[in-house]
C-alpha cells in the first residue's frame, strides 16, 4: 500500500508520536555508523512550484544521508511550469523514481499528484497545510521541554497553512492551542471543528497579549505568504498590533519558546529583539527540518521494495 503524507492526519496520533521518536533517533545517530540508509538505491523527486530554502535543503540532505539520490525539480525547469497536467507529470515520475515530495499552491494540486502516483507523495507545503514543518516544530519543543502535554501553545498572526497544521496537530495530540488572528484572517473553520472533535482545546482570540499570557510556546509566520504579495500592504495594516515582540514574551511563561518557520521579516510579524533573543528557538527549529524529513521519508518508503 502506497503511503502518502499529505497531512498530519495521515499519521494519526500514534504515528505522529512515533515519527517524532524516529526523528530524535536520526538526530542522535547523525554522522555515525548507526545511521540507517533505507533509501539506498532509491531516487526521490523533489518538485518545487514555490521557492524554498529550508525545505529544499533539508530534503536534499535528508535523501542523501539516507543513502538515496535526490532530484530537485523546479516548475520553471520542467513541463509542469508550461501547463503539463499534474496527472501526467505524476504518472511519469512514478515510472522513474521511488518517491515524490511536492511543494505547491492549492491543496488540490497535491491531491492530484498523489491520486495519480504509484509511489509515495509527501506534502512539502501547500496552501492548506505544512505538515513537515509542524513535525520540526513539535520535535523542537519536545527537545527542550521534554513534553507536549500540559503546555500552552499560541499562534500569533494569519490563519494560514501553518496555523491549520498547528490546529491539526493540536487535535491529534489533544493540545491546548490559542490563536490570535485579526478579524477576517481566521484559520479554516473545518480544521478547527475537526480538532475540537478529536479532543484539542482550540480558542481564537483577537488580542495577542491575552493569547500569550502564560504561554509556553509562541509561534508566528509572515503576514503575507508566497502568492499573497499583492495583498502585502493591506495585510500589514490588518495585522498591526500582532507582532511577536518583547511585550508578548514578557507576559508569557519565563521559559517560553518562540518559534518562526522562516523566512522572517524582522520588524513586521516579529521583532529583531525577540527572534535574535534568548527565548528564540528558530535555529533549532530550522535544523529539526532535516531530522524530521528523514523520519518522514523513511516512514513513507518503509514498505517500498
Amino acid at each position: 500500500m502506497t503511503r502518502h503524507l499529505l497531512s498530519l492526519s495521515d499519521l494519526g496520533r500514534d504515528g505522529l508520536l512515533a515519527m517524532l521518536d524516529s526523528a530524535d533517533h536520526f538526530k542522535s545517530v547523525r554522522g555515525t555508523d548507526k545511521h540507517a540508509k533505507p533509501l539506498t538505491g532509491k531516487s526521490i523527486a523533489l518538485v518545487f512550484e514555490k521557492a524554498s530554502t529550508r525545505t529544499r535543503l533539508s530534503l536534499e540532505v535528508a535523501v542523501a544521508e539516507l543513502g538515496g539520490n535526490p532530484i530537485a525539480l523546479t516548475s520553471s525547469a520542467i513541463q509542469l511550469g508550461r501547463g503539463e497536467p499534474i496527472s501526467d507529470t505524476s504518472r511519469v515520475l512514478s515510472r522513474m523514481v521511488h518517491g515524490v515530495t511536492f511543494r505547491t499552491f492549492g491543496h488540490d494540486r497535491l491531491e492530484s499528484m498523489a491520486e495519480h502516483s504509484s509511489v509515495p507523495v509527501l506534502n512539502a507545503l501547500s496552501d492548506s497545510g505544512h505538515p513537515m514543518q509542524l513535525l520540526a516544530d513539535l520535535q523542537t519543543v519536545c527537545g527542550v521541554r521534554k513534553q507536549l502535554d500540559g503546555l500552552q501553545f499560541v499562534w500569533v498572526g494569519d490563519g494560514n497553512n501553518m496555523a491549520n497544521s498547528w490546529i491539526e496537530a493540536a487535535g491529534l495530540l489533544q493540545l491546548d492551542l490559542r490563536l490570535a488572528c485579526p478579524e477576517g484572517y481566521d484559520p479554516d473553520p473545518k480544521q478547527v471543528s475537526l480538532a475540537k472533535e478529536r479532543g484539542g482545546k482550540i480558542s481564537i482570540l483577537r488580542d495577542p497579549k491575552e493569547a500569550c499570557r502564560e504561554a509556553d510556546v509562541i509561534s508566528t509566520d509572515v503576514f503575507a505568504s508566497m502568492g499573497q504579495e499583492e495583498e502585502a500592504a493591506q495585510r500589514l495594516a490588518a495585522f498591526a498590533g500582532t507582532q511577536v515582540n518583547q511585550v508578548l514574551v514578557d507576559v508569557a511563561s519565563p521559559e517560553v519558546m518562540v518559534l518562526h518557520c522562516l523566512p522572517a521579516h524582522r520588524g513586521e510579524e516579529i521583532s529583531a529583539e525577540v527572534i535574535d533573543g534568548p527565548r528564540s528557538f528558530v535555529w533549532d527549529q530550522a535544523e529539526a527540518r532535516l531530522h524530521t524529513a528523514k523520519a518522514a521519508l523513511a516512514w513513507a518508503l518503509e514498505d517500498d521494495g
